[in-house]
């Protein structure tokens, strides 16, 4: 399978790219520009692409994750980083593809009650940790605890990273 065009890359994937910036990056037009130089950086790097290592949706996210954690190091705005960009447990985007709405909503459905509160307050209703540590009266320690073993369960229940 040859890899895709640049085009295809920026059609399929600007908006989301944009989106996940967007919600890191407050000033739109710094959002923009940082959207920007994410794609300038495919557009380098598409020849490199391996699709046997990860999927192109993959890549690219990786790419828009690592200029955003390079901004906020250069910048040492550390604080942030905790919050909006977590470490590899974060949910990655096959879980908000609509083929697996579905798959997630099953998913969703067999985790415990507080866990599967914590991923809808955090994902569906954009809450930080530290408002839902408050909401549901634990400390912010327990609720990041909760929340990453509520992603690994996520994976693990929709079966994210396998072949199938």
């Amino acid at each position: 399978m040859s890899a895709p065009s640049f085009e295809q890359v920026y059609e399929n994937y600007y908006g989301k790219v944009m989106g996940y910036i967007s919600a890191r990056i407050r000033n739109r037009a710094d959002a923009e520009d940082f959207c920007s130089e994410v794609f300038m950086k495919v557009h380098r790097k598409l020849e490199d692409f391996d699709e046997t290592k990860a999927s192109i949706s993959t890549w690219v996210f990786t790419i828009t994750r690592n200029t955003l954690i390079d901004h906020f190091r250069r910048n040492r705005q550390m604080e942030e980083l905790d919050e909006n960009l977590s470490d590899d447990t974060e949910v990655d985007e096959d879980l908000l593809n609509q083929e697996t709405l579905s798959e997630l909503a099953g998913a969703l459905k067999q985790l415990p009650q507080q866990l599967r509160d914590i991923i809808v307050l955090r994902y569906y209703d954009g809450k930080p940790l530290t408002e839902i540590a408050q909401l549901m009266g634990l400390s912010y320690g327990a609720v990041k605890l909760r929340h990453q073993n509520a992603l690994i369960l996520l994976r693990e229940k929709m079966h994210v990273g396998e072949e199938e």
